[in-house]
């Protein structure tokens, strides 16, 4: 079968791989649409040493049961395999399991034109939704994980708070939509590449700004900072734009180490709070909003086919294309 290899920093190619072989309680997916996650990106730029070349990348998939249990059936699913015995997975927060392998990262994934995966992983398709959404509901649970867990957090209701998502790529735009769609009204997204810019002002409706030129949201602004980039310099950022009692989210990790203001984060009581992806109910929450249109359109997501990977990872590098989001086509 065909597959988009990573074969070495910052190249991945077309190669011939064995059809995945089925084992008990897995099945065989064809895989119809996948998407270019950031951590993808992280390892096409040898940054991840838990993806090593010679891997077949991609988490972000939708496709269709060939072999195993419930044949015919189409799917996404989550690409966290868990142990389902610890306290974690008991607990429903499948998340934290500290036994979790991964697609596209302990096995092969979705940049093929098959993949194999449990079946206990998988999660059904509504009526009328389109592989290429259902792709998107890795990325788009993640997001919607961190502001669930952000909401509870904060002293007021969401709608009332000021928000700042920092990084208009995938998670930060759909960080900014879902807190659109939960009813806050004054939102700021900072964003350093123009292109991007362009498409979050255009699909968000927001005040957008490069953080680079200006910052127009100023120090002690904002009641929830999102930071869905995880660099120092944005971990800092978010720490100056939240106000006193105010929520720091931080999902992004493009920098694995750095210092923060540890005096503002004490003596204003900021409450600071990691994510990380989110768990089987968020993904199932996450399919329903995307077939309610909660999302809106996904007109800013780009499609291309599998033997255009290359091009497309290029492309994110360089900062080409105004798509925060890329999906591939194994199937033309």
């Amino acid at each position: 079968m065909k597959a988009l290899v990573y074969a070495a920093p910052n190249h991945v190619q077309i190669e011939q791989r064995p059809y995945p072989v089925l084992h008990d309680g897995e099945v065989v997916l064809r895989i119809d649409a996948v998407g270019i996650c950031g951590s993808d990106m992280h390892a096409y730029h040898g940054h991840d040493p838990r993806r090593k070349p010679g891997l077949v990348l991609g988490h972000e998939f939708a496709g269709v049961v060939v072999e195993g249990p419930g044949a015919g059936r189409r799917v996404t699913g989550n690409p966290l395999i868990t142990c389902g015995a610890c306290d974690y997975c008991l607990q429903g927060r499948t998340n934290l399991c500290a036994d979790r392998t991964m697609v596209g990262m302990t096995r092969p994934g979705a940049f093929a034109e098959y993949m194999s995966i449990p079946a206990r992983c998988l999660i059904d398709l509504p009526p009328g939704l389109q592989a290429e959404s259902a792709a998107l509901a890795e990325p788009a649970a993640t997001a919607l994980h961190a502001v669930d867990l952000a909401a509870r957090a904060l002293i007021r209701p969401l709608p009332e708070a000021r928000a700042l998502v920092i990084g208009g790529g995938a998670v930060g735009m759909f960080a900014a939509l879902l807190l659109r769609s939960y009813g806050l009204q004054r939102l700021s997204v900072a964003e350093t590449n123009a292109l991007r810019r362009q498409s979050v002002a255009r699909h968000v409706h927001c005040e957008i700004f490069d953080p680079l030129q200006a910052d127009p949201v100023g120090d002690d602004a904002c009641e929830l900072v999102i930071d869905a980039v995880g660099a120092k310099s944005t971990r800092q950022a978010a720490l100056r734009a939240v106000r006193p009692g105010g929520v720091v989210m931080h999902i992004g990790l493009q920098d694995w180490a750095s210092e923060i203001d540890m005096r503002k984060l004490t003596l204003s009581e900021i409450t600071l709070i990691g994510t990380y992806t989110y768990t089987q109910s968020d993904l199932r929450a996450t399919v329903s909003a995307l077939r309610d249109g909660v999302f809106g359109d996904l007109s800013w997501v780009e499609q291309r086919p599998l033997d255009r990977g290359a091009e497309a990872f290029a492309d994110l590098h360089a900062g080409r294309t105004p798509a925060a989001k890329i999906v591939l086509r194994p199937h033309g």
